[in-house]
């Protein structure tokens, strides 16, 4: 009897763990999937196939009851809506051979390739930034209120005759038209401010919330009005960020997104441009390939995306594209893993050349953000970032000169490129590239 019993005991026993052990490879098992990211793993430069990311079907309308409580999103007037002065871009490639006409030089399409910051409330002959345009025929400017660097107002902006003035000057001495840059937002983010005798504007937070586009539209208006009316022609404006975390310093705490409604945010966008088309101002969608979801902010140091961002903060990008509406699109500082385990977006073939071109199908210009904030320059040494840069995709870079001034950049930077074509790291096509496309954009001036 006590053998027996001695025997269902060593059963029992074994049959515990036997199951200890099945219960303890499940949860391992469990545990190692939650903690896999499901994306490739990316080697440092080569492009790798990248899934395509899913754009979320609009949501269905809502029952009568639920909406409610929405704003009345009114259309504008039939006058304020025509069709815009610039027509939806269609990006044509012409043969290479038709580009490298007589006359354009190989630096004379790097020069294209940048906008570049400066300091001066008005130029002459003997101003650097006009020996840069004549020299390295620059493709434009960026304008700022406040010189970092220095900590002063003094930089590029006192009032409206005076800055129409500099852009004559600044034009006058191009032979090819200069984009003239800004970041005219509205709200908080603006350079053009009423204390130098410019109109005042509201953030696009305000005008999500009214979810009026016809109130959108006569704002945006305004400000595109406002620039065109001191001769500047690209705004790197609107923001097309969903504000997924309100708490995010630099785009919720900044009232500088529409909404968390990927919906909203393409229709306000869609009007923002609109009005600036209307008065011949070009704009940029900014910052791919999302930047709302952000806990930091990328002028400081990295910013790392990975767990907050989700797929549906392309969708602005995706609707904008296929209305033709896209003018440029600006690429962020910010760290995604699901796309790219070693790069930034603005230094990621993958994001650039694989979700943005390949999957959204856009062939536009591509704008970096300022590759002198400190997500970069913390991290990659000059040289570097300009290689990845181009070799990512993008088409003009951004050099603000302003976080840190550099008289000589724009040699400097003509310089790196020219020897990275030398060492057949950077091919003389993938130039030829980016000037068509940045020759497209300004024919439309």
């Amino acid at each position: 009897m006590k053998k027996n019993k001695g025997i269902q005991n060593s059963v029992i026993v074994f049959i515990l763990i036997f199951m200890i052990g099945l219960f303890t490879v499940s949860c391992v098992g469990n545990h190692e999937q939650d903690e896999i990211i499901p994306v490739p793993i990316i080697s440092p430069r080569p492009q790798q196939p990248i899934p395509k990311p899913e754009i979320p079907e609009p949501k269905t309308p809502q029952p009568e009851q639920d909406r409610q409580e929405k704003p009345l999103q009114v259309q504008a007037p039939e006058q304020e809506q025509s069709e815009p002065t610039l027509p939806p871009i269609h990006y044509v490639f012409t043969p290479a051979e038709k580009v490298a006409k007589p006359g354009i030089s190989l630096e004379m399409k790097i020069g294209q390739m940048l906008i570049v910051g400066f300091r001066g409330l008005s130029v002459n002959h003997k101003s650097p930034i006009v020996r840069d345009i004549k020299r390295f025929h620059l493709g434009g400017v960026i304008l700022f209120d406040y010189d970092t660097a220095l900590r002063s107002w003094k930089r590029n902006i006192r009032s409206p005759s005076q800055v129409k003035k500099l852009v004559a000057q600044l034009q006058k001495a191009s032979q090819i038209p200069l984009f003239i840059a800004i970041d005219q937002e509205g709200g908080k983010i603006r350079r053009l401010k009423k204390k130098f005798g410019f109109p005042s504007t509201v953030s696009a937070q305000y005008l999500g919330r009214k979810n009026d586009l016809a109130l959108t539209y006569q704002k945006s208006a305004g400000i595109a009005k406002t620039l065109a009316g001191v001769g500047i022609n690209f705004n790197f404006a609107p923001v097309v960020d969903l504000n997924t975390n309100p708490n995010n310093p630099i785009i919720g705490k900044l009232e500088r997104s529409f909404s968390d409604e990927p919906e909203i945010v393409t229709e306000h966008a869609l009007e923002f441009i609109k009005a600036h088309h209307t008065h011949g101002v070009f704009c940029a969608l900014k910052h791919f390939p999302g930047h709302g979801s952000s806990t930091k902010d990328s002028h400081l140091g990295l910013v790392d995306v990975t767990d907050t961002w989700e797929e549906i903060e392309l969708e602005p990008y995706s609707e904008i594209i296929k209305a033709g509406m896209a003018d440029a699109i600006m690429i962020a500082h910010v760290f995604n893993r699901r796309y790219d385990e070693n790069y930034p977006a603005t230094l990621s073939k993958n994001i650039v050349n694989g979700v943005l071109r390949t999957h959204l199908s856009y062939n536009g210009v591509v704008v970096s953000d300022d590759i002198q904030m400190k997500a970069i320059t913390n991290h990659y040494r000059f040289e570097e970032a300009v290689f990845a840069t181009l070799d990512a995709g993008i088409d003009i870079i951004v050099i603000g000169n302003n976080l840190k001034f550099e008289k000589n950049i724009v040699a400097r930077t003509v310089a790196v490129i020219k020897q990275l074509i030398k060492k057949g790291k950077i091919s003389e096509e993938r130039i030829d590239e980016s000037y068509r496309r940045i020759q497209i954009l300004k024919s439309r001036f």
